[in-house]
Protein backbone atom coordinates (compact mmCIF):
# COMPACT_ATOMS: atom_id res chain seq x y z
CA UNK A 1 0.00 0.00 0.00
CA UNK A 2 1.18 3.36 -0.86
CA UNK A 3 2.63 6.31 1.55
CA UNK A 4 1.22 8.99 0.17
CA UNK A 5 2.86 11.08 3.00
CA UNK A 6 5.95 10.14 0.91
CA UNK A 7 5.12 10.99 -2.47
CA UNK A 8 5.92 14.85 -3.73
CA UNK A 9 3.07 16.96 -4.89
CA UNK A 10 1.98 16.99 -7.53
CA UNK A 11 3.03 13.54 -8.67
CA UNK A 12 1.49 10.13 -10.66
CA UNK A 13 2.29 7.16 -8.50
CA UNK A 14 1.58 3.85 -9.74
CA UNK A 15 1.50 0.85 -7.17
CA UNK A 16 3.68 -2.25 -8.23
CA UNK A 17 1.64 -4.18 -6.97
CA UNK A 18 -1.13 -3.61 -8.36
CA UNK A 19 0.23 -2.92 -11.60
CA UNK A 20 1.51 -6.75 -11.72
CA UNK A 21 -1.51 -8.26 -9.77
CA UNK A 22 -3.49 -6.33 -13.52
CA UNK A 23 -0.95 -7.98 -16.24
CA UNK A 24 -1.02 -10.97 -14.25
CA UNK A 25 -4.54 -11.17 -15.00
CA UNK A 26 -4.09 -10.32 -18.62
CA UNK A 27 -1.94 -12.85 -19.11
CA UNK A 28 -3.91 -15.13 -17.62
CA UNK A 29 -6.95 -14.36 -19.89
CA UNK A 30 -3.96 -15.11 -22.63
CA UNK A 31 -3.05 -18.39 -22.00
CA UNK A 32 -6.90 -19.43 -20.91
CA UNK A 33 -8.73 -18.30 -23.89
CA UNK A 34 -5.52 -19.12 -26.50
CA UNK A 35 -5.90 -15.09 -27.84
CA UNK A 36 -3.00 -13.02 -27.92
CA UNK A 37 -3.23 -9.75 -25.91
CA UNK A 38 -1.27 -7.05 -26.36
CA UNK A 39 -0.81 -3.17 -25.25
CA UNK A 40 -2.13 0.10 -26.39
CA UNK A 41 0.15 3.03 -25.85
CA UNK A 42 -2.67 5.23 -26.52
CA UNK A 43 -3.96 4.28 -22.88
CA UNK A 44 -0.71 3.53 -21.25
CA UNK A 45 2.82 4.17 -22.16
CA UNK A 46 5.16 5.26 -19.05
CA UNK A 47 7.77 3.24 -20.30
CA UNK A 48 10.17 3.29 -17.04
CA UNK A 49 7.45 0.44 -15.93
CA UNK A 50 7.82 -1.35 -19.19
CA UNK A 51 10.62 -3.83 -17.42
CA UNK A 52 7.96 -4.84 -15.27
CA UNK A 53 5.50 -4.98 -18.13
CA UNK A 54 7.95 -7.67 -20.48
CA UNK A 55 7.42 -9.85 -17.70
CA UNK A 56 3.77 -10.53 -18.91
CA UNK A 57 3.48 -9.64 -22.60
CA UNK A 58 5.36 -8.99 -25.73
CA UNK A 59 3.74 -7.11 -28.30
CA UNK A 60 2.71 -3.55 -27.91
CA UNK A 61 -0.04 -1.48 -30.31
CA UNK A 62 0.85 1.63 -31.86
CA UNK A 63 -1.01 4.40 -33.49
CA UNK A 64 1.95 6.68 -34.70
CA UNK A 65 5.15 6.77 -35.72
CA UNK A 66 6.10 7.51 -32.50
CA UNK A 67 4.39 4.90 -30.58
CA UNK A 68 5.52 2.79 -32.94
CA UNK A 69 9.62 3.66 -32.09
CA UNK A 70 8.29 2.97 -28.31
CA UNK A 71 7.45 -0.47 -28.67
CA UNK A 72 10.91 -1.27 -30.71
CA UNK A 73 12.87 0.89 -27.75
CA UNK A 74 11.57 0.11 -24.98
CA UNK A 75 9.24 -3.09 -25.27
CA UNK A 76 12.14 -4.84 -28.06
CA UNK A 77 8.84 -6.07 -30.56
CA UNK A 78 7.51 -4.79 -33.97
CA UNK A 79 4.51 -2.98 -33.28
CA UNK A 80 0.93 -3.74 -34.34
CA UNK A 81 0.07 -0.71 -35.35
CA UNK A 82 -3.16 1.02 -36.57
CA UNK A 83 -3.77 4.86 -37.52
CA UNK A 84 -6.80 6.18 -39.23
CA UNK A 85 -4.17 7.66 -42.09
CA UNK A 86 -1.05 7.24 -42.88
CA UNK A 87 1.34 9.83 -44.82
CA UNK A 88 4.04 9.57 -47.55
CA UNK A 89 6.78 11.16 -45.44
CA UNK A 90 6.08 8.85 -42.39
CA UNK A 91 4.86 5.52 -43.87
CA UNK A 92 7.87 4.05 -44.63
CA UNK A 93 9.61 4.25 -40.79
CA UNK A 94 6.68 2.95 -39.89
CA UNK A 95 6.90 -0.39 -41.78
CA UNK A 96 10.09 -0.65 -40.89
CA UNK A 97 9.14 -0.72 -37.07
CA UNK A 98 5.76 -2.55 -37.51
CA UNK A 99 5.13 -6.38 -37.40
CA UNK A 100 1.09 -5.71 -38.80
CA UNK A 101 -0.20 -2.66 -40.20
CA UNK A 102 -4.29 -1.84 -40.11
CA UNK A 103 -5.25 0.23 -42.74
CA UNK A 104 -8.75 2.30 -42.02
CA UNK A 105 -9.86 2.49 -45.70
CA UNK A 106 -9.39 0.60 -48.79
CA UNK A 107 -7.70 3.45 -50.71
CA UNK A 108 -4.94 3.80 -47.98
CA UNK A 109 -4.12 -0.05 -48.21
CA UNK A 110 -4.08 0.39 -52.20
CA UNK A 111 -1.68 3.67 -52.30
CA UNK A 112 0.49 1.58 -49.54
CA UNK A 113 0.35 -1.78 -50.38
CA UNK A 114 3.59 -2.03 -51.96
CA UNK A 115 5.62 -0.21 -49.63
CA UNK A 116 4.75 -3.26 -47.07
CA UNK A 117 7.68 -5.50 -47.29
CA UNK A 118 10.99 -3.38 -46.52
CA UNK A 119 13.91 -5.33 -47.20
CA UNK A 120 11.70 -8.33 -48.49
CA UNK A 121 10.29 -8.67 -44.37
CA UNK A 122 6.94 -9.19 -44.51
CA UNK A 123 4.25 -7.22 -42.64
CA UNK A 124 0.77 -8.38 -42.28
CA UNK A 125 -1.73 -6.08 -43.73
CA UNK A 126 -5.08 -5.67 -42.26
CA UNK A 127 -8.24 -3.41 -42.87
CA UNK A 128 -10.57 -1.74 -39.91
CA UNK A 129 -14.24 -3.09 -40.37
CA UNK A 130 -16.84 -0.94 -39.04
CA UNK A 131 -19.82 -3.32 -37.93
CA UNK A 132 -22.07 -0.11 -36.95
CA UNK A 133 -22.25 -1.09 -34.00
CA UNK A 134 -21.26 0.03 -30.14
CA UNK A 135 -22.84 0.56 -26.90
CA UNK A 136 -20.27 3.22 -25.95
CA UNK A 137 -23.01 6.11 -25.19
CA UNK A 138 -20.24 9.37 -24.84
CA UNK A 139 -19.80 10.25 -28.92
CA UNK A 140 -16.11 11.02 -28.38
CA UNK A 141 -15.25 8.02 -27.67
CA UNK A 142 -17.74 6.13 -30.00
CA UNK A 143 -15.62 4.54 -32.59
CA UNK A 144 -18.88 3.50 -34.76
CA UNK A 145 -20.79 6.96 -34.11
CA UNK A 146 -22.79 8.02 -36.88
CA UNK A 147 -20.77 9.02 -39.91
CA UNK A 148 -17.69 8.26 -38.35
CA UNK A 149 -14.39 7.94 -39.97
CA UNK A 150 -13.09 4.83 -38.74
CA UNK A 151 -13.32 1.21 -40.79
CA UNK A 152 -15.08 0.40 -43.48
CA UNK A 153 -18.99 -0.88 -43.46
CA UNK A 154 -19.59 -4.19 -45.48
CA UNK A 155 -21.24 -2.50 -47.97
CA UNK A 156 -18.09 -1.05 -48.95
CA UNK A 157 -15.98 -4.55 -49.30
CA UNK A 158 -18.29 -6.28 -50.78
CA UNK A 159 -18.08 -10.47 -51.16
CA UNK A 160 -14.16 -10.67 -51.35
CA UNK A 161 -10.97 -8.46 -49.62
CA UNK A 162 -8.52 -6.94 -51.62
CA UNK A 163 -5.59 -9.38 -52.54
CA UNK A 164 -3.25 -9.24 -49.84
CA UNK A 165 -5.06 -8.52 -47.19
CA UNK A 166 -4.53 -11.02 -44.12
CA UNK A 167 -6.43 -9.90 -41.01
CA UNK A 168 -9.66 -7.32 -40.26
CA UNK A 169 -9.33 -5.05 -37.58
CA UNK A 170 -12.06 -3.80 -35.32
CA UNK A 171 -12.78 -1.84 -31.85
CA UNK A 172 -16.38 -1.04 -30.83
CA UNK A 173 -15.29 -0.78 -27.43
CA UNK A 174 -14.30 1.97 -24.53
CA UNK A 175 -14.31 0.28 -20.84
CA UNK A 176 -17.08 -2.31 -21.95
CA UNK A 177 -17.51 -5.60 -20.72
CA UNK A 178 -17.44 -9.16 -22.42
CA UNK A 179 -21.29 -9.02 -22.94
CA UNK A 180 -20.79 -6.20 -24.92
CA UNK A 181 -17.62 -7.86 -26.66
CA UNK A 182 -20.13 -10.76 -27.24
CA UNK A 183 -22.64 -8.62 -28.64
CA UNK A 184 -20.25 -6.99 -31.12
CA UNK A 185 -18.85 -10.56 -32.56
CA UNK A 186 -22.06 -11.62 -33.63
CA UNK A 187 -22.81 -8.62 -35.35
CA UNK A 188 -19.41 -8.83 -37.07
CA UNK A 189 -20.33 -12.70 -37.78
CA UNK A 190 -23.29 -11.85 -39.26
CA UNK A 191 -21.61 -8.57 -41.33
CA UNK A 192 -18.23 -9.69 -42.07
CA UNK A 193 -18.34 -13.72 -41.95
CA UNK A 194 -18.06 -14.48 -45.41
CA UNK A 195 -14.86 -12.38 -45.04
CA UNK A 196 -13.14 -14.80 -41.80
CA UNK A 197 -12.23 -17.63 -44.00
CA UNK A 198 -10.08 -15.57 -46.13
CA UNK A 199 -7.76 -13.84 -43.38
CA UNK A 200 -5.05 -15.00 -40.54
CA UNK A 201 -6.10 -13.05 -37.77
CA UNK A 202 -9.20 -10.77 -35.90
CA UNK A 203 -8.16 -7.95 -34.22
CA UNK A 204 -10.97 -7.20 -31.79
CA UNK A 205 -9.29 -3.84 -30.58
CA UNK A 206 -9.55 -2.44 -27.45
CA UNK A 207 -12.21 -1.35 -24.28
CA UNK A 208 -11.57 -4.60 -22.90
CA UNK A 209 -11.85 -3.52 -19.05
CA UNK A 210 -11.18 -7.15 -17.60
CA UNK A 211 -9.53 -5.93 -14.58
CA UNK A 212 -12.21 -4.02 -13.28
CA UNK A 213 -13.38 -5.47 -10.25
CA UNK A 214 -17.06 -6.56 -11.73
CA UNK A 215 -15.87 -7.71 -15.21
CA UNK A 216 -16.77 -11.01 -15.80
CA UNK A 217 -13.66 -12.91 -16.76
CA UNK A 218 -14.88 -16.24 -16.98
CA UNK A 219 -17.29 -14.87 -19.78
CA UNK A 220 -14.56 -13.27 -21.63
CA UNK A 221 -12.29 -16.90 -22.21
CA UNK A 222 -16.37 -18.43 -22.65
CA UNK A 223 -16.54 -16.06 -25.90
CA UNK A 224 -12.84 -15.87 -27.33
CA UNK A 225 -12.77 -20.13 -26.99
CA UNK A 226 -16.05 -20.04 -28.78
CA UNK A 227 -15.40 -17.97 -31.63
CA UNK A 228 -12.18 -19.85 -31.82
CA UNK A 229 -13.77 -23.09 -32.29
CA UNK A 230 -15.82 -21.53 -34.90
CA UNK A 231 -12.84 -19.83 -36.85
CA UNK A 232 -10.06 -22.06 -36.01
CA UNK A 233 -8.22 -19.96 -38.92
CA UNK A 234 -7.78 -17.22 -36.71
CA UNK A 235 -5.50 -15.87 -34.43
CA UNK A 236 -7.45 -13.69 -32.31
CA UNK A 237 -5.59 -10.35 -30.68
CA UNK A 238 -6.88 -8.13 -27.83
CA UNK A 239 -5.64 -4.45 -27.51
CA UNK A 240 -6.82 -3.46 -24.30
CA UNK A 241 -5.27 -0.14 -22.85
CA UNK A 242 -7.34 0.63 -19.38
CA UNK A 243 -6.88 -2.63 -18.22
CA UNK A 244 -3.38 -2.83 -17.89
CA UNK A 245 -2.82 0.10 -15.89
CA UNK A 246 -6.55 0.34 -14.22
CA UNK A 247 -6.50 1.33 -10.53
CA UNK A 248 -2.52 1.09 -10.60
CA UNK A 249 -1.99 4.19 -9.22
CA UNK A 250 -3.04 7.97 -7.99
CA UNK A 251 -2.71 11.79 -8.22
CA UNK A 252 -1.65 13.55 -5.45
CA UNK A 253 -2.39 16.82 -5.00
CA UNK A 254 -2.38 19.74 -2.57
CA UNK A 255 -5.08 22.58 -1.51
CA UNK A 256 -2.98 25.94 -2.50
CA UNK A 257 -6.17 27.99 -1.61
CA UNK A 258 -9.79 27.88 -1.03
CA UNK A 259 -12.12 30.10 -2.82
CA UNK A 260 -16.19 30.80 -2.18
CA UNK A 261 -18.65 31.80 -4.60
CA UNK A 262 -22.17 31.95 -4.54
CA UNK A 263 -22.15 29.51 -1.73
CA UNK A 264 -20.04 27.26 -3.09
CA UNK A 265 -16.43 26.51 -2.06
CA UNK A 266 -14.03 25.47 -3.99
CA UNK A 267 -10.68 23.59 -3.00
CA UNK A 268 -7.71 25.02 -5.86
CA UNK A 269 -5.25 22.72 -6.21
CA UNK A 270 -1.89 22.97 -7.82
CA UNK A 271 -2.44 20.53 -10.37
CA UNK A 272 -4.99 20.68 -13.52
CA UNK A 273 -8.12 18.70 -14.61
CA UNK A 274 -7.52 20.48 -18.37
CA UNK A 275 -3.98 19.60 -18.23
CA UNK A 276 -3.48 16.55 -15.79
CA UNK A 277 -6.94 14.87 -16.18
CA UNK A 278 -8.26 15.67 -19.30
CA UNK A 279 -11.01 12.84 -19.70
CA UNK A 280 -13.01 14.30 -16.05
CA UNK A 281 -14.00 17.07 -18.70
CA UNK A 282 -13.95 15.39 -21.73
CA UNK A 283 -15.85 11.94 -20.52
CA UNK A 284 -16.91 13.57 -18.32
CA UNK A 285 -16.96 11.56 -14.91
CA UNK A 286 -15.99 12.53 -11.08
CA UNK A 287 -13.26 10.70 -9.82
CA UNK A 288 -12.99 9.39 -6.54
CA UNK A 289 -10.89 11.24 -4.08
CA UNK A 290 -9.36 9.58 -1.08
CA UNK A 291 -10.77 9.83 2.35
CA UNK A 292 -14.04 12.16 0.77
CA UNK A 293 -17.99 11.17 -0.88
CA UNK A 294 -20.32 12.52 -3.36
CA UNK A 295 -22.08 15.14 -1.62
CA UNK A 296 -23.57 15.16 1.18
CA UNK A 297 -25.97 17.59 2.62
CA UNK A 298 -24.50 19.00 6.40
CA UNK A 299 -20.89 17.73 5.85
CA UNK A 300 -18.47 20.25 4.48
CA UNK A 301 -18.39 19.82 0.44
CA UNK A 302 -16.03 21.83 -2.05
CA UNK A 303 -15.40 21.32 -5.68
CA UNK A 304 -11.90 20.61 -7.17
CA UNK A 305 -10.64 23.52 -8.96
CA UNK A 306 -7.51 22.93 -11.49
CA UNK A 307 -4.31 25.55 -11.38
CA UNK A 308 -4.96 26.66 -14.88
CA UNK A 309 -6.69 29.90 -16.32
CA UNK A 310 -9.33 28.10 -18.29
CA UNK A 311 -12.52 29.22 -17.02
CA UNK A 312 -14.02 25.47 -16.93
CA UNK A 313 -10.73 23.74 -15.10
CA UNK A 314 -12.88 22.57 -11.76
CA UNK A 315 -14.77 19.03 -11.07
CA UNK A 316 -16.62 18.27 -8.10
CA UNK A 317 -18.95 18.10 -5.73
CA UNK A 318 -17.37 16.10 -2.99
CA UNK A 319 -17.64 15.98 0.76
CA UNK A 320 -15.58 15.72 3.51
CA UNK A 321 -16.13 14.54 7.44
CA UNK A 322 -13.45 18.05 8.29
CA UNK A 323 -13.43 21.41 6.34
CA UNK A 324 -10.37 21.33 4.41
CA UNK A 325 -7.27 23.88 5.00
CA UNK A 326 -4.65 24.95 3.08
CA UNK A 327 -1.70 22.84 2.62
CA UNK A 328 -3.88 19.48 3.16
CA UNK A 329 -3.44 16.60 0.67
CA UNK A 330 -5.68 15.30 -1.98
CA UNK A 331 -5.15 12.05 -3.23
CA UNK A 332 -6.90 11.94 -6.69
CA UNK A 333 -7.56 7.66 -6.92
CA UNK A 334 -7.27 5.86 -10.38
CA UNK A 335 -5.51 8.76 -12.20
CA UNK A 336 -2.77 6.61 -14.36
CA UNK A 337 -4.51 5.03 -17.84
CA UNK A 338 -5.39 7.65 -20.11
CA UNK A 339 -3.81 10.74 -17.93
CA UNK A 340 0.16 10.52 -18.01
CA UNK A 341 -0.44 10.20 -21.97
CA UNK A 342 -2.63 13.12 -22.33
CA UNK A 343 -1.27 15.95 -20.61
CA UNK A 344 -0.18 18.86 -21.59
CA UNK A 345 1.46 21.69 -20.58
CA UNK A 346 -1.12 24.66 -21.18
CA UNK A 347 -0.61 27.69 -19.34
CA UNK A 348 2.66 26.52 -18.28
CA UNK A 349 1.74 25.27 -15.11
CA UNK A 350 4.10 22.73 -13.61
CA UNK A 351 3.64 19.05 -14.82
CA UNK A 352 3.48 16.97 -12.38
CA UNK A 353 6.24 14.21 -11.38
CA UNK A 354 5.89 10.49 -12.07
CA UNK A 355 6.91 7.70 -9.48
CA UNK A 356 6.63 3.98 -8.64
CA UNK A 357 5.90 2.54 -5.60
CA UNK A 358 8.01 -0.75 -5.48
CA UNK A 359 7.34 -4.14 -3.90
CA UNK A 360 9.76 -3.20 -1.76
CA UNK A 361 7.42 -0.12 0.18
CA UNK A 362 10.03 2.24 -1.23
CA UNK A 363 9.27 5.49 -3.84
CA UNK A 364 11.29 5.77 -6.75
CA UNK A 365 11.02 8.78 -8.80
CA UNK A 366 10.69 8.44 -12.34
CA UNK A 367 10.75 11.91 -14.12
CA UNK A 368 10.71 15.11 -12.60
CA UNK A 369 9.58 18.47 -14.69
CA UNK A 370 11.07 21.41 -15.31
CA UNK A 371 10.94 25.09 -17.05
CA UNK A 372 13.52 23.55 -19.74
CA UNK A 373 10.60 20.69 -20.77
CA UNK A 374 8.28 23.67 -20.72
CA UNK A 375 10.33 25.21 -23.26
CA UNK A 376 11.63 22.98 -25.32
CA UNK A 377 7.81 21.64 -25.86
CA UNK A 378 7.41 25.29 -27.31
CA UNK A 379 10.44 25.72 -29.57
Amino acid sequence: MIDYSKVPSPCYVVDEERLRKNLALIRSVSDRAGVKIIMAFKAFALWKVFPIVREYISCTTASSLSEAHLAVDEMGSLAHTYAPVYTDKEFDEIASLSSHITFNSLAQYEKYKSRLNPNGRHISAGIRINPEYSAVETDLYNPCAPGTRLGVVASLIGDKLPDGIEGLHCHTLCESTSYELEKTLDIVEKKFGHLLPQVKWLNMGGGHLMTRADYNVEHLISVLTSFKERHPNLQLILEPGSAFAWRTGELVSTVQDIVENGGIKTAILDVSFACHMPDCLEMPYKPDILGATDEVEGKPTYRMGGNSCLSGDFVGSWSFDHELKVGEQIVLMDMIHYTTVKTTMFNGISHPSLALWTMNGELKMLREYSYADYKSRMA
